[in-house]
């Protein structure tokens, strides 16, 4: 635009004028110091407020003019907050537009500070979600003073257990503070863990545990209660509220392992429910301290103590209950596997060939019922002596677990006398030794299992999902790169309930007309990590486990995006 087509355009309204002037006078000078910018727009809008002062109050606040005020510099959000105070106080009487456009003037530059802030945050990226973390939605009571330059928010994460947090907390306050209008910036930490997605379904004591992870070998002595009691404290040090619960009522190690003042469950007798002991702020459940010692009892009534024992218990908020499980595939595996929605496994072996072969059979266990096993620990590995290591067991179990199935993470612990008596003393080796070797490899693993179960949610939560704006569900089956789009009516008609289908004949109860061509899905949410629960118009919940999805018809022509 040419000066005299802008002269033409403000002609009615020189304040207007004088504002684009002195915004571009600002332009001209950025290169100079601060403080003589502030000098030349203040002498300049002083001068224009006396000359036009009823036109500054109806015109020269323009949303407009402002906005293209505050986007010409940083500095300028400053000085146009002191000129809009100036004119108030120098320009009499104010009228109501006019106090309205003043209030309009100061919440859009509040929002330009936020936006600032936030798009500083932005680059701030978490590892295990892969985005950043304004898009995480951690940052919450975000305060913003730009007259001031004090910036105040609360970044909430996901776990107290979070190996980050304190990178998290250092970055925020560094991409914040290097605002140029920034003076203070105030960084509050904190952590609220996502409870069960699905946790209406769930026992009442279960429904406030955000993540289960189970302990299994699937093979006797091969180290698994300490793998499972030495992850529980570490899990613990890191700020994290545990539990653990031990599984094996034949057998049980708990008892030996730690030492509760309070060595017998109580039950509280207005809810007929179990109130576990604690040590050191873990919370622990197990047979051996029901007073029973071991138990002499067929398959299906363990199963029915297994069910009680855990699903009765006032667990409170925890962030991860270890579940130490009893070795094979038998009932008890099965009947934990079914009634706990398990977040992930931690596979416990050793270096025997034998021992292999039973593991195997466990992950393939867990396989089939869509629970993620994470790491793989090989315990006895080695042994160090004369400045040598030595492999006594052989080598490999532990790494042909993880070629063979793919999992992501494996570590040795080694053959060590403190490891071992610590298991009998009653004191976890983390706890006797937190500066040990042993320790630092708890420590790695703590960190795998907490970064892998946020991995693990996240995936579950946005597997499958209904895009409005296309009509179509989208699906992407959580350890799989394949993304994917079904027609609602389609899924819908592929239902295999006994609603749908005769469960004696396989007839076809639910014909494809009885589903309408546009109907779609009013919600959908995660059925742990194997299926997604669909509620339909009519009421009807419709379980559609990941494998059904990806057999059913896709749509290959996408359809147009339909507008708001």
């Amino acid at each position: 635009m040419t000066p005299k087509c802008e002269a033409h355009k403000y002609r009615h309204n020189p304040s207007i004028l004088f504002l684009s002037q002195a915004t571009r006078e600002r332009s001209r000078h950025e290169a100079s110091s601060s403080s003589s910018v502030c000098v030349c727009d203040f002498t300049m809008l002083k001068a224009s407020i006396q000359r036009y002062p009823f036109d500054i109050c109806g015109s020269i606040l323009e949303r407009r003019i402002l906005q293209s005020a505050i986007n010409d510099s940083l500095l300028s959000r400053r000085i146009v907050r002191q000129q809009i105070s100036l004119t108030r106080r120098t320009v009499k009487p104010v009228s109501a537009t006019a106090s309205s456009l003043e209030a309009d003037a100061s919440t859009l530059l509040t929002v330009e500070a936020e936006n600032d802030v936030l798009k500083a945050l932005s680059q701030i990226i978490d590892p295990d979600f892969g985005t950043d973390i304004v898009s995480c939605g951690f940052i919450k009571d975000l305060q913003v003073d730009d007259i001031s330059g004090e910036v105040s928010f609360r970044l909430e994460l996901t776990t107290p257990a979070c190996p980050i947090k304190d990178l998290f907390e250092k970055q925020a306050n560094e991409v914040v503070a290097a605002l140029p209008w920034v003076k203070n910036v105030t960084v509050t930490m904190s952590a609220q863990p996502p409870k069960q997605i699905f946790s209406a379904q769930l026992p009442a004591g279960l429904q406030t545990i955000s993540n289960i992870i189970a302990v299994s070998s699937c093979k006797g002595g091969v180290g698994k209660s300490t793998v499972a009691v030495n992850l529980a404290y570490t899990l613990a040090g890191m700020g994290a509220r545990v539990g653990i619960f031990d599984a094996d009522v034949y057998g049980p190690s708990l008892p030996t392992m730690v030492s509760p003042e309070n060595r017998l469950l109580e039950m509280n007798p207005e809810k007929k429910t179990i109130i576990p002991t604690e040590y050191m702020g873990v919370k622990m459940v197990s047979f051996g301290f029901a007073g029973q010692g071991r138990a002499i009892m067929r398959g299906p009534m363990v199963s029915g103590v297994i069910n009680q024992l855990l699903t009765t218990t006032e667990w409170g908020e925890l962030d991860y209950l270890v579940i130490d499980m009893p070795p094979g595939t038998g009932d008890i595996q099965l009947t934990l596997c079914q009634v706990v929605p398990l977040t992930a496994a931690v596979i416990v072996t050793t270096p025997q060939k034998l021992a292999f072969i039973d593991v195997a059979k466990g992950v393939r266990m867990f396989s089939k019922l869509k629970v993620p096993c994470v790491a793989v620990v090989e315990n006895m590995c080695h042994f160090d002596a004369d400045g040598k290591r030595f492999y006594p067991f052989g080598r490999g179990s532990g790494s042909q677990v993880v070629e063979q199935f793919g999992i992501p993470h494996l570590f040795d612990l080694p053959i060590r006398p403190t490891l071992s008596a610590s298991g009998d003393s009653g004191i976890p080796e983390v706890v006797a030794d937190p500066q040990g070797e042993v320790a630092d490899i708890f420590q790695n693993l703590g960190v795998c299992v907490v970064q892998q179960c946020a991995k693990i949610r996240q995936q579950v939560s946005t597997a499958v999902m209904y895009d409005k704006s296309i009509k179509a569900i989208k699906v992407k089956v959580p350890d799989s790169n394949e993304e994917f789009l079904l027609h609602p009516a389609t899924v819908r008609r592929n239902d295999r309930s006994a609603q749908s289908v005769d469960e004696w004949t396989g007839e076809q109860k639910l014909m494809y007309g009885d589903v309408p061509e546009d109907i779609e899905p009013e919600e959908i949410r995660p059925m742990g990590n194997y299926a997604v629960s669909i509620t339909w118009p009519d009421g009807f919940s419709q379980i559609a486990p990941y494998d059904q999805l990806q057999t059913i018809e896709r749509l290959v022509d996408v359809p147009q995006t339909v507008s708001a």
